[in-house]
């Protein structure tokens, strides 16, 4: 399947963070998950992508296309929410969506239509009478309302409960089958294990592994680290602190 997005040689230096040098790319109608601990540069890697802050080395496509020089074509037919949207807490939903609609060339209302049902929606209603999880349908709703290609989620199911994360996940696969791509950061290994095709793990800021989910667990039960992906990230950590001992 084509790559919807391709990320080469990424690097984000901050004075006392830096992401070295991380690869990985996305298929067309797959879900890849971007793991790692907390503060491991999951977030910064995100937002380099997506040109929210400026990478500071790297080249970064979509499409085919580069981001740099075609930013606005890209960012139309993509979809981003960086954890649950609040946007105006006390402004009824029909009102922000009225202002978000005239940002997208191809903003359909009769998909949003759709997506307010499928989610079970009441735009009649604030961000702020909305649970987590509907929050973050919300997002959903809106970034699919114009039809993007492929969804960057930065932890949609952190602050979840049980429930609500299930229903989230069948939303993924329910929009890969429709051919979206979705990314999304996790530090909850059980979510990757019900719906991500592939995976891309970093540590440190620095690349671990990036590719299919199977390889990756058959990777780590050969080194002994287990047979799920929390043991096999466990391994790898307690790995690179022995090293780290070492030297």
């Amino acid at each position: 399947m084509a790559a919807v997005l391709e990320v080469s040689g990424l690097c984000k230096r901050y004075p006392k963070f830096y992401l070295d040098h991380v690869s990985f790319s996305v298929s067309e109608a797959s879900i890849m998950g971007f793991i790692g601990r907390n503060g491991a540069g999951k977030t910064t890697a995100l937002k380099s992508v997506l040109n929210l802050v400026s990478p500071t080395e790297g080249e970064i496509r979509y499409f085919g296309m580069e981001l740099r020089g075609h930013e606005d074509e890209i960012k139309q037919r993509i979809g981003y929410a960086g954890g649950a949207v609040d946007y105006y807490k006390k402004r009824k939903i029909r009102e922000t969506v009225s202002i978000t609609r005239g940002f997208y060339r191809e903003w359909d209302d009769v998909e949003y239509r759709r997506y307010l049902e499928l989610f079970g929606l009441d735009e009649d209603k604030t961000p702020s009478q909305l649970s987590e999880g509907m929050k973050v349908k919300l997002s959903l709703a809106i970034a699919m309302s114009h039809h993007a290609r492929l969804l960057i989620l930065d932890e949609p199911t952190s602050g979840l409960d049980p429930v609500s994360r299930d229903e989230l996940l069948d939303i993924f696969r329910y929009l890969k089958k429709q051919g979206v791509a979705i990314l999304f950061s996790t530090h909850i290994t059980s979510d990757l294990d019900k719906c991500a095709d592939h995976i891309t793990y970093i540590r440190e800021g620095k690349l671990v592994t990036t590719g299919p989910v199977d390889e990756f667990l058959a990777a780590g039960g050969e080194k002994g680290f287990g047979s799920s992906l929390e043991d096999i990230m466990l391994g790898y950590e307690k790995e690179a602190r022995h090293e780290a001992y070492a030297e």
